[in-house]
């Protein structure tokens, strides 16, 4: 489905955003990007603990998180928040960022719940899709055993793979 960047646009100029990183230069770095694509209300916290505060007292829409902070990492910061009956807002969409994008570090994201996952340095492109992935596609939480967040992605079928036999059987 084509996105109407018109409603993206005004979706996005509505969104509450915060960053959470402890190094304030790259906090600065994603506060423009998030500029630049027409998220108009952005706010910062340097760690985790910060960012608890801010979510109880600023209500964002989306975080945006560092994996590597001092006092409360990224992934801890996901737990807290992912607990349904003990946090307020466990269903907060969360995008994780990291400088480090091995495949088992993108795996613990998905295991701990988070709802997309970019890659530093980061383009203000690929901080878009990822928002309207969040705004336009969004997923049910669910709770599977001890996990709780955005309910997995269904894998697109392979066309070639499901498409039933033309071909009459042979005689």
């Amino acid at each position: 489905m084509p996105i109407n960047l018109k409603h993206a646009e005004v979706l996005l100029q509505q969104l509450r955003v915060l960053v959470v990183d402890d190094n304030p230069f790259m906090r600065t770095i994603v506060r423009g990007l998030l500029n630049n694509i027409g998220v108009k209300s952005v706010i910062e916290a340097g760690d985790g603990i910060a960012a608890l505060d801010k979510i109880h007292k600023e209500t964002p829409d989306v975080v945006v998180l560092d994996w590597e902070m001092p006092l409360l990492n990224g992934p801890e910061l996901v737990r807290i928040v992912r607990s349904p009956g003990m946090f307020p807002t466990p269903d907060l969409p969360i995008i994780m960022l990291s400088a480090h994008g091995e495949q088992r570090r993108i795996l613990e994201t998905v295991k701990l719940g988070v709802n997309e996952f970019l890659c530093k340095p980061v383009s203000a492109k690929a901080l878009f899709e990822r928002l309207i992935s969040i705004l336009l596609k969004p997923r049910a939480s669910v709770q599977l055993g001890d996990y709780y967040g955005p309910a997995p992605r269904v894998p697109a079928l392979d066309p070639e793979a499901d498409a039933p036999d033309t071909e009459p059987p042979a005689a």
